[in-house]
């Protein structure tokens, strides 16, 4: 069977798309989508995707009216942390620690909500 080999965008809609896009860029160093063919995009490093479809009621989202999470890979899940909150975003990480690493949850601008994993 032929299989997709990873994920090539993320798109959802926003209020206001180029101040969220500035928040991303700016706070979690997500480059915008390039204006042209010659800027390459923001690319990720190598390493694992779940892609988990949750139930309509899930409490795992936070705000019903949500219906995505993402969830973000970081080297150094205290550091990103205290960035965001320097920049006034409200970070809680979660005390347990798993086998397969540490988690924390935030919201951008708009309340979307974010999961932070730093693998093990």
């Amino acid at each position: 069977m032929e299989k997709v080999t990873g994920i090539g965008g993320f798109f959802f809609r926003s209020k206001d798309p180029e101040a969220l896009g500035r928040w991303y860029a700016e706070n979690l160093g997500i480059d915008p989508v390039p204006k042209d063919y010659d800027t390459p995009p923001w690319t990720t490093d190598a390493g694992a995707t779940v892609f988990a479809p949750f139930p309509q009621n899930t409490a795992m989202f936070g705000d019903e009216s949500k219906q995505w999470m993402i969830n973000f890979r970081v080297r150094d899940l205290e550091a990103m942390a205290a960035q965001l909150r320097a920049a006034g975003t409200e970070v809680d990480i979660e005390t347990e620690v798993y086998p397969n690493g540490r988690f924390a949850t935030c919201k951008d601008p708009e309340g979307n909500p974010i999961q932070l994993w730093q693998p093990a």
